[in-house]
């Protein structure tokens, strides 16, 4: 038996949109052994594996605490779990951006998938990915309300064309969150957090977005939608879950650091 593992991502980091993620530490898991496996070859991780090697004659054992459809990466999570075992499988070693374009034709979001497979804070443009930092100037805390929201859904629910004055802001925002990332910066990354492309159409399924921005708790440097949503991520000084689960009880609170490791074996 052998051991991977992957981590969930949140996607977009505010004004990121589509190019930004960071891996968080909390993980998926798969079991891959070998002999008179019966694989369920329409499973998602199973196609991912089989970019690689063909799954007959494996078993495997998934393991799934990403939430589902919480935009949380939990889809990235099993397609990059299926490509590292995949390779693995096949004895041979891809690197990032090979793994990347394997997988994207299934999982259809490099922002979530690129910090899946690479760990830490990653851009991704065109098929690339740079892995730009360790870790981000704040810690990650995802507020997860109950309802789930369809990635696919959340993305027709984006216009065509936005406003200049808003795609004017966006793009001083993502300025100001390259720079916080590559500098380590809380003050900039503070001031990074806002968008105007993806944000404001996508709300209306995570009301605690503008709650909380509204009225930040101590300690919190600003709060941004994870993915497509319905999950809040604050970023703060220090962990103050406490706080926000005093505020929110109908919803999981989870402290989730960056991650440094990406998907691989335990």
């Amino acid at each position: 038996m052998t051991l991977f593992r992957a981590p969930a991502t949140t996607a977009n980091l505010g004004p990121g949109f589509d190019v930004a993620g960071a891996a968080l530490d909390l993980w998926n898991e798969l079991e891959v052994t070998e002999g008179d496996g019966d694989a369920d070859e329409s499973h998602l991780g199973v196609r991912a594996f089989s970019a690689f090697a063909a799954p007959a004659g494996f078993a495997f054992r998934w393991t799934s605490r990403i939430p589902l459809e919480r935009g949380l990466g939990s889809s990235a999570a099993i397609v990059a779990l299926g490509l590292v075992a995949g390779a693995w499988a096949a004895g041979v070693e891809p690197d990032v951006e090979e793994l990347l374009a394997a997988g994207l034709p299934l999982e259809g979001h490099a922002d979530n998938l690129a910090p899946a497979l690479a760990g830490g804070v990653c851009l991704t443009w065109d098929g690339h990915v740079a892995r730009v930092a360790d870790d981000l100037p704040a810690l990650p805390i995802a507020v997860i309300p109950e309802a789930r929201v369809s990635t696919a859904e959340s993305r027709l629910a984006l216009p065509e064309t936005v406003p200049h004055s808003d795609a004017v802001l966006t793009a001083a925002r993502a300025a100001l969150l390259g720079a916080a990332i590559a500098s380590g910066d809380a003050r900039l990354f503070a001031a990074s957090a806002d968008d105007r492309l993806h944000e404001p159409y996508r709300s209306m399924a995570a009301p605690h977005l503008a709650e909380l921005r509204a009225d930040l708790p101590d300690a919190a440097l600003g709060a941004t939608l994870s993915g497509s949503g319905p999950t809040v991520i604050v970023w703060a000084e220090r962990d103050i879950s406490d706080d926000l689960r005093a505020r929110f009880p109908h919803h999981e609170v989870m402290a989730l650091p960056v991650a440094r490791d990406g998907a691989g074996l335990t």
